[in-house]
């Protein structure tokens, strides 16, 4: 249910066929309303009384801070949050003079995946082939150019449109992954793509062990390896395994495509089958190469670069899948996506020795922050619409240590909704006052499209120009694509 709870009015206000708001006379009939939604939260996602000892049984003592938000160790996210960090409002807002859209074009329809580049050019995969769009500071600008699909480029031809495109060897190279059956991800294979020459220059095949299996997501070794031109492995993602691939034959050649023959079968370089049911959903790299994957059961792992084995840390699930995942540069903050909601986790943690590290590289203990979530309000979530739902939470884009990401942008509908990151690390922000059980920000700029949006990002932090706080934002639509400029006013809500 999306329900928003105003403590120092004693009122909640809830979506169901409209928007309805509950109003109590005093402060002990709204806090006992509070504390019983939260119960019957709990017993119906988990099944079970919200006792104190069923709480600890599913979270883990470690989490106490998750089951008691209000004694949970708040200082890493104090520590985060600039002297400069903006006076909080409260209102959501739709596109105004804070946000100015620059361009917008007509796409060739059917846009599936928007891959943005860090270097000159940007792309969307559509059912044509894929668009090439040239990276300006105000935006992407079409370039007349489409690399179209050949089912004769390859040994087995292309069974469906991709789903899923990834850049790689200093973006002159792109890997398209296309689902074996439509409505699931999973692929036995990928294409690679030479965007010079617009061929499909190798179709790979996924196998262990002399075995075909499948894949259901990809990604870069680490965030800025995209741009590296010697790049010859990748990671893979399935619902139990978690590996690296490698395009380099055992001898150290890359692999090339035989007319007429097999297709080359790509190197199991490292990685995990796991037995029991991780149920993995997506993944994320950090700028070192750390890796955060979240699973079907809401709970957010993370692996270091030299283990793919065991996680390090494995943060709890509140409920919900998580269907995206991202990841600040420095491994410091994750972005987990679920349908109604983003949930914020703090990796940061002081160890024995007084040392503050990352969960990647270590056991938390039990000092662990709470996360924040960032949610629609009521209003918004009823226009956005019931069967619409968060997808694609991404952080800013940078590839370059100590600096920092400076938004939080996810699509739901036709909304792009745009949070400021300092503002939501604030604790003092207003959103969070009077505030019982996790904090959740509510505070966000909408973009609203004529039409249920594919993909928002931003671009590369390259393109991000004096007068403005960050790169501009690129929205896709099935039909337009859009360049939305933030001024260099603070993003306020």
């Amino acid at each position: 249910m999306q329900l928003k709870m105003f403590g120092d009015q004693r009122r909640v206000d809830f979506v169901s066929n409209g928007v309805w708001a509950l109003k109590f006379y005093t402060d002990e009939e709204y806090r006992k309303f509070v504390t019983q939604f939260h119960d019957c939260l709990f017993e119906n996602v988990y099944g079970m009384q919200a006792t104190e000892e069923n709480k600890v049984k599913v979270y883990g003592k470690e989490f106490i801070g998750w089951i008691k938000p209000e004694i949970a160790d708040d200082t890493m996210w104090e520590d985060a949050v600039d002297g400069d960090s903006p006076a909080a409002a409260t209102t959501p807002v739709r596109l105004n003079q804070d946000l100015l859209e620059e361009f917008e074009e007509a796409a060739n329809g059917g846009i599936q995946s928007l891959t943005l580049g860090a270097l000159e050019n940007s792309f969307l995969v559509n059912d044509l082939g894929v668009q090439v769009y040239r990276n300006y500071s105000k935006g992407i600008h079409g370039k007349g150019a489409c690399v179209k699909f050949d089912s004769k480029s390859g040994s087995s031809g292309t069974k469906s449109t991709p789903k899923k495109s990834m850049l790689m060897r200093a973006e002159t190279n792109m890997m398209l992954m296309s689902p074996l059956n439509e409505g699931k991800p999973h692929s036995t294979g990928i294409q690679q793509l030479d965007i010079e020459t617009g061929k499909i220059v190798t179709e790979w095949k996924f196998e262990k062990d002399g075995t075909e299996i499948t894949m259901r997501d990809i990604t870069n070794d680490s965030k800025g390896s995209q741009l590296d031109p010697s790049e010859s492995t990748f990671l893979g993602l399935d619902d139990s395994r978690l590996c690296q691939w490698d395009m380099r034959d055992r001898k150290g050649i890359v692999q090339n495509i035989v007319k007429g023959g097999e297709s080359p079968v790509l190197q199991w370089s490292q990685g995990h089958q796991f037995s029991r049911g991780t149920k993995f959903q997506c993944f994320a790299t950090t700028g070192d190469g750390s890796i955060v994957v979240g699973s079907l059961d809401g709970k957010i792992r993370l692996y270091s670069r030299s283990s793919m084995r065991q996680a390090k840390t494995a943060f709890p699930g509140l409920g919900s899948p998580i269907t995206h995942v991202d990841v600040t540069y420095d491994g410091k903050w994750v972005l987990g996506t679920t349908d109604t909601y983003l949930i914020l986790i703090c990796t940061l943690f002081t160890d024995k020795d007084g040392r503050t590290k990352t969960g990647f590289g270590g056991r938390m203990g039990n000092k662990i922050s709470a996360p924040r979530l960032l949610k629609l309000t009521p209003v918004d979530s009823h226009w956005a619409g019931a069967n619409n739902k968060f997808h694609g939470g991404h952080f800013s884009w940078v590839t370059e240590k100590g600096k920092p990401e400076r938004h939080l942008v996810a699509t739901v509908g036709k909304f792009s909704v745009i949070w400021d990151f300092q503002q939501v690390k604030n604790s003092a922000h207003e959103c969070y006052r009077n505030q019982q059980g996790l904090k959740s920000c509510y505070c966000y700029k909408i973009v609203l499209k004529d039409e249920s949006i594919v993909e928002s990002r931003f671009m590369h932090d390259n393109y991000a120009v004096s007068d403005s706080p960050e790169a501009p934002l690129v929205v896709a639509t099935p039909m337009k694509v859009s360049s939305i400029s933030l001024s260099n006013k603070r993003l306020h809500g």
